[in-house]
C-alpha cells in the first residue's frame, strides 16, 4: 500500500491574508501636515497653477503632483476639516517701504513715548474717521430662518471725525467735520489745545497723511510754537495708531446696522458714544435711547 501524502495546509483566506489586504485596500487619505502645509504656504499661482483661489479638485490635483495618492474631492473636504481649514475672506494689506529693523525702532519709540507720557506733556494719538449714512452691515443674533433687514437711504453721505486719543488716560477728543482737509486736522489740534490748558507740551501720533503735514497746515500750527510735537508713524502702519481701536468700537457699536435715516442723526449718536466712553471710561458704555429714557 502506498503512504498517504500528508495533507497540503490550506491558504488562508483572502480576507486573512495580509498581502492581499494590503492590495485591496483603499488609498489612505492625504496627510494633515501635507494638505495643511499646502493651503497655507502659498497661493496656487505659487504652485504653478494658473487659478487664484484653492478649491478641493485643484488641491486632490496639487496633491498627487506632491507624490501622494489621488482622492476624491469629497475625502479633500474631510482632510480639510480635520486640520480647521476654513473659507475666508483675505485682509487687504499695504506694506511699509520701510525696512523692517528701521520700522520696529520707530514703532518701539513711539510705544515708550506713550507708556512713559507725563501730565504736563499728554501723548495723544491722532486719526480720522468715515461715516456714512449707508450703514455698514454686520453680524447679529437671530433665530433660525430669521434674517434681520437693514433698510439703508440709498443715497450715501458722508461726515468726517477726527480724533485725539489720551495714551494715558484714554480720553478722547473729538470734531466734526464735512471734508477730510487740512482744517479739520486744524480744528483737532485748536480743540485738544483748549482742553489742556496746562501742558507744557502736546506730542501727537499720527500717520503721513498730507493734511497733516500741509502748507496750510504748517501755517496754523507755527501759531503754537513749540507747544506741540508731531510724532510721525511709518507709512502703512495703522498697527502703532491705538485710535485706530477706538474707531472700530464707534463701528460696532454705532454704525453698523444702524437704522438713522439722517445724517444728522447718526452724527448725534457718535457724539453721544463718545461722551458716554468719556464718562464710563468703558469700549462698551451703556447707553439708553432718549425716548427709552422718557417711558421708563
Amino acid at each position: 500500500m502506498l503512504p498517504r501524502r500528508a495533507p497540503t495546509p490550506a491558504s488562508p483566506p483572502a480576507s486573512t491574508c495580509p498581502a492581499a489586504s494590503a492590495a485591496r485596500r483603499r488609498p489612505c487619505n492625504p496627510s494633515r501636515h501635507v494638505v495643511g502645509r499646502t493651503v497655507t504656504e502659498g497661493t496656487p499661482q505659487q504652485s504653478g497653477w494658473r487659478r487664484t483661489t484653492w478649491t478641493r479638485e485643484l488641491l486632490v490635483r496639487e496633491v498627487e503632483r506632491r507624490g501622494r495618492v489621488r482622492v476624491s474631492p469629497a475625502t479633500m473636504g474631510r482632510a480639510l476639516a480635520s486640520v480647521g481649514a476654513q473659507r475666508r475672506r483675505p485682509r487687504p494689506v499695504v506694506r511699509c517701504p520701510w525696512p523692517e529693523r528701521r520700522r520696529r525702532r520707530r514703532l518701539w519709540q513711539l510705544k515708550c513715548r506713550a507708556a512713559f507720557a507725563r501730565p504736563d506733556e499728554p501723548v495723544l494719538f491722532e486719526d480720522e474717521m468715515d461715516v456714512h449714512l449707508n450703514p455698514k452691515i454686520g453680524p447679529d443674533w437671530t433665530l433660525p430662518g430669521q434674517r434681520r433687514e437693514v433698510v439703508t437711504p440709498g443715497n450715501n453721505q458722508k461726515r468726517f471725525v477726527a480724533g485725539a486719543l489720551d495714551a494715558r488716560t484714554a480720553r478722547v477728543t473729538w470734531v466734526q467735520g464735512e471734508k477730510k482737509t487740512s482744517a479739520l486736522f486744524i480744528d483737532l489740534v485748536r480743540a485738544v489745545d483748549a482742553a489742556y490748558p496746562r501742558a507744557k507740551r502736546l506730542h501727537f501720533i499720527l500717520d503721513n497723511a498730507a493734511t497733516h503735514s500741509s502748507k496750510k497746515t504748517q501755517k496754523a500750527l507755527e501759531a503754537l510754537g513749540e507747544r506741540l510735537v508731531l510724532h510721525f508713524l511709518p507709512p502703512y502702519c495703522p498697527e502703532g495708531n491705538r485710535i485706530e481701536r477706538l474707531w472700530w468700537d464707534v463701528h460696532a457699536n454705532v454704525t453698523r446696522n444702524h437704522r438713522c435715516k439722517k445724517m444728522v442723526a447718526l452724527m448725534t449718536e457718535v457724539d453721544a458714544y463718545l461722551d458716554a466712553r468719556n464718562t464710563q471710561k468703558s469700549a462698551s458704555p451703556l447707553l439708553r435711547a432718549a425716548s427709552a429714557r422718557r417711558a421708563a
